[in-house]
């Protein structure tokens, strides 16, 4: 029997791990126990523990209750509990997603006491180190001993790092394993979207069943912090909500939602709240969020979650960020990165209102990424 530890902490690593905890019970209970841990990063309700319940996740065996601090102090506070939970669990191995200060202090912990890392959503690159993601994706991946792509563009970006997959008959963050899995969003995607659409009442409550709209996500402090950013982007959004007399509904991640009531903020909300069409509501739920995408005509996000999600629903997407992740979805023609320029967000929404894009390639994989990730486990040769 393996045991796995699971680190998670932020939104879309609870999402992510959906996947794999079902294919687990489903086809894999008899070979692999999954030890969950949650480190606190996400913990107001809205982005944590309603997605367990929502999503049939098991409960956390761990929660360390971290909460938001700075970079350095929530990283060493993560580090001396997952250390903790390490030691007393003694797991052959520690599953951990994305980019997230959770990722990072658990692929740290991890690898100091020689328990192999397997980094799911490894590979990605946003070539830009001044946002903490990327330095924290870059760490994870060379401490990793199985890493799992979602694309073949990961898996390139690694070899150009010296990180290549390695047949030798036992792996280590040495000699690494790195694999083409597919995404585990598209795994969710697909087995949720269905249940979304029936079951869902946002559309119903918010009284967009009949209507076009846009739907928005701001999150990042490089557009929230930044009077001037936000201000370009908030503006945009007005401008166009009004010329093509179509709603925007932004969900507010809770972080949004508190920086949208400081001063620096005022000017840009007194000028939204004049306009009924740009709708701010609270942050919604995993299915809520599904169901929005599923209808909506545009999204636009800073979110690197909700540009897949785009892509999944078939929906084009105005990134509003200077670089992203996911390049396929920008060399594809179904995203345009704008960052936080009013002139660039408008002409990108106005150009996919008027001819969104008609075709989406399969380039996140069949939608079986957590079974194939599973199969390596139980089959490489790594603990």
């Amino acid at each position: 029997m393996i045991k796995l530890l699971t680190i998670i902490g932020a939104r879309p690593q609870i999402i992510k791990a959906a996947a794999l905890s079902r294919a687990i019970q489903k086809e894999f209970n008899s070979t692999i126990r999954e030890v969950i841990l949650h480190t606190g990063q996400h913990y107001d309700d809205s982005m944590s523990e309603v997605f367990f319940r929502e999503m049939q996740i098991p409960s956390p065996d761990y929660n360390l209750g971290i909460g938001s601090a700075s970079h350095g102090s929530q990283t060493g506070h993560m580090l001396e509990g997952i250390e903790e939970v390490l030691l007393k669990e003694k797991p052959n191995g520690m599953v951990v997603y994305g980019d997230t200060n959770s990722t990072l202090a658990g692929a740290i912990a991890a690898s100091k006491l020689h328990i192999p890392v397997i980094h799911i959503e490894a590979g990605l690159r946003s070539f830009n180190k001044q946002m903490p993601e990327e330095i924290n994706r870059i760490a994870c991946d060379h401490v990793s001993t199985l890493l799992f792509s979602p694309t073949l563009t990961g898996v390139k970006n690694l070899a150009k790092e010296g990180i290549k997959h390695h047949d030798s008959q036992s792996l280590s963050f040495d000699q690494q394993g790195v694999y083409h899995s597919g995404d585990v969003m598209y795994d969710n995607t697909l087995f949720f979207r269905e249940l979304a659409i029936k079951n869902s009442p946002v559309l119903k409550n918010l009284g967009l069943e009949e209507k076009s709209y846009i739907l928005a996500t701001i999150h990042r402090p490089s557009n929230t912090d930044i009077q001037e950013n936000l201000g370009a982007i908030l503006g945009a959004l007005n401008d166009i909500s009004k010329v093509n007399n179509i709603p925007v509904i932004l969900p507010l991640h809770p972080r949004t939602a508190a920086i949208l009531k400081q001063d620096h903020a005022r000017k840009h909300m007194e000028l939204i709240r004049s306009n009924p069409l740009v709708r701010f509501i609270p942050a919604v739920s995993f299915l809520d969020m599904i169901r929005l995408e599923a209808r909506a005509e545009l999204i636009m996000t800073d979110s690197g979650g909700v540009q897949k999600e785009a892509w999944f629903m078939e929906k084009p997407v105005v990134v509003l960020r200077e670089e992203t992740e996911w390049v396929e979805i920008i060399e594809a023609g179904n995203g345009m990165l704008t960052g936080p320029n009013s002139e660039k967000i408008i002409h990108a929404a106005q150009k996919y209102l008027e001819a969104p894009p008609v075709e989406y390639p399969p380039i996140f994989g069949d939608g079986k990424a957590a079974r194939q990730i599973l199969t390596v486990l139980t089959t490489a040769n790594w603990q």
